[in-house]
Order: structure tokens, then sequence, then C-alpha cells
């Protein structure tokens, strides 16, 4: 069954801003999500299904992550494309907005394939979108975040596809929308574009917390994993999620597995990683 490597840092825990509770959401514009279920997104169209259950077990994993590095920026990427990160950074932020005491905001970063108002269906557009928000210093954080209703969760879709992505990217802009997400919400989750094909996510890791890696489960060769976590800063490498993985159940997106099987490994900065592929050796099924 699939897993996740885990690194963990000794530094005092992050105290929640005291504005996060009254700013974060407060002015975000509600939209409505479709009726109909994605079977794609357990977490917000099925929570009491097997599969959301999964993704409650990677939010606990973020949380303690959380709780013991002190961090809340959670970048969510792959090594090339179709590995899935994208669902999985929706069903993260979905799942920790579960908690109804928690702001989470989803902010999507590839700005060469935006999906997120695809796999969401929303009707109508995400507005001006982080694009708007990085070319327009008139506007605010709030005013460019959707709402999703009836969930308890915020969303900053891409906006209009730039020429140069990587340019709009680099700009100072960008690190001021994150740090301001920072202070107003307990989670921010920041899907990427995939590491290897482009250079986008070596601007990106400057201005996150850490990453989040998605591997597809006997698609993704361990050469290309191996290539995208050599690009990343060891030190920012939070974690492999593998996906689609033997047990998913009824076509979903398995988060890493059954959760009685993962396997879970504490390591220190700088030792060696442990080969995810060794099944067979290290007893994961």
């Amino acid at each position: 069954m699939g897993a996740v490597r885990r690194r963990f840092f000794e530094d005092e825990p992050k105290r929640p801003s005291p504005e996060s509770a009254e700013l974060a959401g407060a002015r975000a514009v509600p939209v409505e999500l479709p009726s109909e279920v994605n079977p794609r997104l357990p977490s917000l169209f099925q929570p009491a299904s097997f599969a959301a259950e999964q993704y409650r077990g990677l939010r606990h994993v973020v949380e303690q992550i959380r709780k013991s590095a002190g961090i809340s920026v959670f970048a969510v990427s792959s090594p090339t494309v179709h590995d899935g990160k994208t669902t999985t950074a929706i069903n993260l932020a979905g799942a920790l907005a579960q908690a109804a005491d928690r702001q989470v905001l989803l902010v999507e970063a590839d700005l060469r394939r935006p999906s997120l108002l695809d796999h969401l269906a929303l009707r109508g557009g995400g507005g001006p979108g982080l694009t708007g928000l990085i070319a327009r210093s008139d506007l605010a954080l709030e005013q460019t975040v959707r709402r999703l209703v009836p969930f308890n969760l915020d969303v900053l879709p891409a906006g209009y596809i730039p020429s140069t992505p990587y340019d709009v990217l680099e700009s100072p802009r960008l690190a001021e929308v994150l740090e301001r997400s920072r202070r107003q919400y307990d989670f921010v989750i920041v899907d990427t574009p995939p590491i290897l094909p482009v250079l986008d996510c070596r601007v990106i890791e400057k201005l996150v917390d850490g990453f989040l890696v998605v591997v597809a489960a006997h698609r993704t060769s361990r050469q290309q994993l191996g290539e995208a976590l050599t690009i990343l800063d060891p030190t920012k490498t939070l974690g492999i999620i593998f996906n689609w993985d033997d047990g998913a159940v009824s076509g979903y997106h398995s988060a890493y597995g059954q959760p009685d099987r993962a396997r879970w490994w504490r390591r220190q900065r700088g030792a060696e990683a442990p080969d995810p592929w060794a099944r067979d050796r290290e007893g994961t099924s």
C-alpha cells in the first residue's frame, strides 16, 4: 500500500495569529458548488466514505507536521503531469476544512494548466484570481478569494493564464499574497505546477514552508522521483504521497492506501531517505 515519508523538525510550534478568526473568509465571495457528486473529491462530496477517511489520515499527518514544525503553508506538487497532485490538494484542503473552528485556503499556483475550476465545476468563473491579485495592487486577498458553500473552505483560483507564468510567480507581490494568507489562515494549501517539466517550483519553493510530493503508484518512475527530490530543497521536502495505489476503492484516488498498512519513517535532516519502492524489503504491500 502507499506510504508517506516525513521529516520532522524541532522548531517551536507557531501560534495562530489573533486576527485569523476575524479576517479569514470574512469578506470572501461565496459561491455555490453543483449538487452532483464528484467521485474524485470525496473529502467534499462524500465525507463519510472510505476514500474520504484516507484523506483524513493525510490531514492528521499535516496537522502533526504543523504542530511539530510550526508551519502552515504547504505546497502540493508532483514530478510530472497526471500524478494526481490537484485532486490530492483539493481533498487535503477539504479534509482540513472539516474542522469547523479552522480557516483553510486552497491556492491554485499552477498558472500553466489550471484545473481547479474544472474539478470543482464552479460556474461563473473564479474572478480575478491569483494572477489578478498579483497584477493589481488595488485588489485585496478577500476580494479574490471564493468561499465554497456549504464547506468551510476558501479557494483562490489561478485567474487568467499569463503568457509568461514564471515571471508572474517571480513578482514580489506573490510573496505578499502568501504572507497575508499565512497570517489570516490556519492552513494554506498551494497547488503548484509539476516539478520536472517547468521551473516554477523553484520560485514557489522560496515562499512556502514545505512540499508534499505526489507520485502515481505504478506510473511515476523512481528516476523521476529522484530527479524531483534533487531539485527541491531537502529541508523543505515534508513527505511523499502515493496516489492511485492498490488500496483505491471504487475508482477513488487513495491518499496512501489502507491506514493500518501505511509505513512511516522518522528521519532527521540530512539522513538518507528510505526507498519507497522497496516494498518487499520494507514489508509494505
